[in-house]
Parts: structure tokens; C-alpha cells; sequence
């Protein structure tokens, strides 16, 4: 169990466009295995490889349902209906906001062998995947959140 830190909003790396990932290599088979350990270990349900100081296009997500890996992941659809919704992010610790997001999405992805796949989500999973696409693009949930939530508010 390999832990890496978790980089902070204001850190010039969450800013920056993530490269297609070409190698599908122990050193990136690390990279996942070490980017799940830190998620686990921080109570999380994703995490972008930006967020460990990465420029790569790699991410994991795990909403319960059991971990997916994602490398150079594309959203090739989008439902015209969407969800706004509560959300927060490891390097936004203790910060939420409400963020609209599509309800469906679809996305193409590699595996870290390089195989192609394609998954359906929805709820929880559709935004995970959507907030940490926008990671890898150098955005941040509280870039589009239509309002922060208030200490009060979140007590509640």
C-alpha cells in the first residue's frame, strides 16, 4: 500500500491539461494500484491522477459498486436531463457546493492493459465520472457549482 499526497486547490498542477496516457507499463499499473490506496485511505469515491501530482489522463472511481480504473476517458454522451447535487472533493477538503451535472452519461475508456471499454452510468457514478474528467481538463467542481454550501448548512 503505496500512499501519494493529495494535492490542494491553489496548486498549480490541479490547473493543468492532463496528457493521453501511451504506455499501459508497471509504472502505470503503480500509479492506479497507489491513486486507490490514497482514495480508499482519504474516504473518497474518486480520484484523478492530477490530484497526486500526475499530468496523465488516468483516474479511479469506486461508488460502492467495487473499483473501476479509468485511462484516457472519454464522456461520449450526455442525457439533456441533469442533476444538481452536493459536492465535494479531496483537494477541496471540508468545501461543498451545488454542482448541476448530467444525470447519464457514457463514457470510453482504456483499462491499464490498453483494452477499450464503454460504461453506462448513472446517479452518483455519472458524476463521479464528470467530476473527475474535469480534473484531468485542470477543472474544479467549485469552478462550475452554482453556489458553496455554508458551514450552517452542512451541519444541518
Amino acid at each position: 500500500m503505496a500512499l501519494r499526497r493529495i494535492f490542494k486547490e491553489g496548486e498549480e498542477v490541479l490547473r493543468r491539461q492532463c496528457r493521453p496516457v501511451a504506455k499501459f507499463d508497471a509504472r502505470l499499473h503503480q500509479l492506479l494500484d497507489d491513486m486507490a490506496d490514497t482514495m480508499y485511505e482519504a474516504d473518497g469515491v474518486g480520484l484523478a491522477a492530477p490530484q497526486v501530482g500526475m499530468l496523465r489522463r488516468a483516474m479511479v472511481i469506486d461508488v460502492g459498486e467495487g473499483l473501476v480504473e479509468f485511462i484516457n476517458p472519454e464522456i461520449t454522451q450526455k442525457s439533456e436531463e441533469t442533476v444538481c447535487d452536493q459536492e465535494g472533493c479531496l483537494s477541496s477538503p471540508g468545501e461543498y457546493g451545488m454542482v448541476t451535472r448530467p444525470a447519464r452519461v457514457v463514457c470510453a475508456y482504456q483499462d491499464r492493459f490498453g483494452a477499450p471499454h464503454e460504461t453506462e452510468a448513472e446517479g452518483l457514478f455519472a458524476r463521479a465520472i464528470c467530476h473527475e474528467c474535469d480534473h484531468l481538463d485542470g477543472r474544479l467542481f467549485k469552478d462550475i457549482a452554482e453556489r458553496m454550501l455554508t458551514p450552517e448548512e452542512l451541519e444541518g
